[in-house]
């Protein structure tokens, strides 16, 4: 029996582990810098975003975000489209993880606005209530840009003298959140994922007011954090004198308004729900 041959059992076993290392851990380098997988519209990071990708890191926020949506129905369907070799070219380290303790961030550019992510940054809970994420307010003091041009040079990111300039008077806050606008946002993955409204939309819920409780709780969860508990507005416009249609008000909960920065909440509610806040917010119309 070859167990009883500790010299070629140990030879076989090494020539094993080497095979199988190879297979797995050398032989993916030879496909994953092929100039095919590489995607145009993605570009280097700008001097600012760059700065804020190193407080990304300093601030250890990639052991608990991870930033890769894997192709798994679960994944696709809460982050939006899986992510590609191609996206992460520039990366340097990779900042892929496998801790999910918070949310994947690979598809987190440009999902809100800047003032959406200053509120959550200084207070998480004031913005999603039940996170465990520790507040960053601290991150409003000033930037140091001392080595950001150096940053530039050895990384071979294309810069000039006023991207440089533009750093002065920046804060660590500035910084990250230009990281983070810039995560996954330089492949068109929002507008093909986008969640369409199809067919007409009659609210089923016009003449009955019966909704209305769950309406508003529905708005407490998801809309208030931006637009005031009573819709007064704060990251996002004032509600209480929307004059529009029933089917223009579910259209822009349900597919958001990207250019806005209102996310889509198609896929969070479902129809149903999201027109119990379409009755709920033509509820409180001052007319």
């Amino acid at each position: 029996m070859i167990e009883k041959k500790p010299i070629i059992f140990l030879l076989l076993a090494t020539a094993t582990i080497l095979v199988g290392t190879i297979i797995t851990m050398v032989l993916p380098f030879r496909w994953i810098n092929d100039p095919k997988l590489a995607i145009a519209s993605v570009k280097p990071y700008t001097p600012l975003q760059l700065e804020g990708r190193d407080i990304y890191i300093r601030e250890g926020c990639n052991n608990c975000h991870t930033q890769t949506v894997r192709p798994l129905l679960s994944d696709t369907e809460r982050y939006g489209e899986y992510s590609k070799s191609g996206e992460f070219v520039y990366d340097q380290p990779f900042l892929w993880g496998s801790r999910r303790n918070g949310p994947d961030l690979a598809r987190i550019g440009g999902k809100y606005p800047d003032a959406w992510h200053v509120k959550h940054m200084k207070d998480p809970r004031s913005m999603v209530p039940r996170s465990n994420m520790p507040a960053y307010d601290f991150l409003n003091r000033p930037l140091d840009t001392s080595l950001s041009e150096k940053k530039m040079k050895a990384l071979k990111f294309p810069y000039s003298p006023a991207d440089i300039q533009a750093l002065q008077g920046k804060t660590e806050m500035d910084a990250i959140i230009a990281y983070m606008q810039k995560v996954g946002n330089d492949i068109p993955w929002r507008k093909t994922g986008k969640a369409e409204v199809l067919g007409e939309l009659k609210n089923p819920f016009q003449d009955n007011m019966s909704v209305l409780p769950e309406g508003q709780k529905l708005y407490a969860e998801h809309c208030a954090q931006c637009h005031g508990i009573e819709l007064k507005g704060e990251v996002g416009p004032d509600l209480r004198d929307m004059d529009q249609p029933d089917s223009k008000v579910f259209a822009t909960v349900y597919s958001g308004i990207a250019a806005g920065g209102m996310p889509a909440f198609g896929d969070t509610l479902g129809k149903e729900r999201t027109w119990k806040v379409v009755t709920y917010l033509k509820s409180v119309h001052k007319h």
